[in-house]
């Protein structure tokens, strides 16, 4: 009897996979909000209808005895959708292969040396960016054939895991998001499925986009100061200039600023004039800029023996670097392109 041919690998794409991919966004959760309901005014007679004045702690969050009438309550929410992203913040995600071949299954199917690779695709390259997985899986064991009592060698190459029926493969890709635009996360599954006849490896890939928002606006204005007259024909050293920043959150949450620091090159250096300067004993808080808002920060910038050669009719002092935190502390740090100034 003539053996059955084998199946194309046309046919074979086309057969459902038994591994599954998952991706969830990693956020923060928010606190859960509450509505108090008021105080009835006057205070109901112990004979009174409940039903005419209810109980206060009926309409909050969680159970409680105390009559709380604070809006945020101690309970955390998770987010219900993918929310928005934002330059500045790191982009984190769970990336889950499950093996779908169920305990006991009739099929005889086993699943190993399961491998999940990653890259993020952004607006300003055509080339994607590999990602590091985390945790990284170890390197698997492999003893010589010949010699089953040979030393173990370690394979850096091509590690996989072996998935069980029913069990998963968890990673986390983290991703600081530089630029505004569309982003495109490109997840690859590869495994090796195995029954009692043959074995193949199998392999999909599934794309995720999302957009990728500012949450910081930058404005920067330059003015010379005055500087010390120098004689004829000399050079006129120690020059100074101030730089003045505008800082608007264009975002959808309350954020703190945590620095904002400008980072001079050499020949430069600066002295900032902000709520960083305090006298003794005396304490500020940082600015806390609401959606829409709007900080103003000034710098004095002074050069430094030399300075440094203009660029194209400019002076470069350096860069201003941001730093703030969300609500639940979530960071974000941003960093402008070169400042300086004109030569008149």
């Amino acid at each position: 009897m003539a053996l059955p041919r084998s199946v194309p690998n046309v046919d074979a794409v086309k057969e459902p996979h038994s591994v599954s991919l998952k991706v969830l966004r990693l956020s923060r959760p928010s606190l859960s909000i509450q509505h108090p309901l008021p105080l009835p005014t006057p205070s109901p007679s112990p004979n009174t209808s409940p039903a005419i004045f209810p109980s206060p702690s009926a309409s909050l969050a969680y159970p409680s005895t105390k009559n709380d009438a604070f809006i945020l309550s101690p309970l955390l929410t998770l987010p219900p959708a993918f929310g928005s992203a934002y330059v500045g913040e790191t982009f984190s995600c769970t990336l889950c292969a499950n093996n779908e071949v169920l305990q006991g299954s009739s099929s005889g199917k086993t699943i190993s040396n399961v491998r999940i690779e990653a890259e993020m695709k952004i607006p300003s390259s055509g080339v994607p960016i590999p990602l590091v997985l985390v945790p990284e899986t170890p390197p698997h064991p492999i003893i010589s054939p010949q010699s089953p009592n040979s030393e173990k060698k370690i394979d850096h190459h091509g590690t996989g895991v072996d998935l069980e029926p029913g069990k998963s493969l968890q990673k986390v890709v983290n991703f600081d998001l530089k630029e505004e635009g569309s982003h495109v996360l490109a997840v690859t599954v590869t495994y090796t499925e195995t029954t009692a006849t043959s074995g193949k490896v199998r392999t999909f890939r599934k794309l995720y986009q999302f957009v990728c928002k500012g949450c910081m606006v930058v404005r920067t204005k330059t003015g010379e100061l005055p500087s010390s007259l120098a004689k004829e024909g000399e050079k006129v050293q120690g020059r100074k200039w101030a730089l003045e920043a505008q800082l608007e959150n264009c975002g959808e949450e309350t954020i703190t600023l945590d620095t904002v620091i400008l980072e001079t090159k050499e020949g430069f250096r600066s002295r900032g004039i902000n709520w960083e300067i305090i006298t003794g004993g005396e304490e500020m808080e940082r600015p806390v800029l609401m959606p829409g808002d709007v900080q103003q920060v000034c710098f004095l910038v002074e050069e430094v023996g030399e300075g440094a050669a203009p660029v194209d009719g400019k002076i470069v002092f350096g860069i201003l670097s941001l730093g703030w935190r969300g609500t639940m502390g979530n960071r974000g740090f941003l960093s402008t392109g070169n400042l300086g100034a004109k030569l008149k």
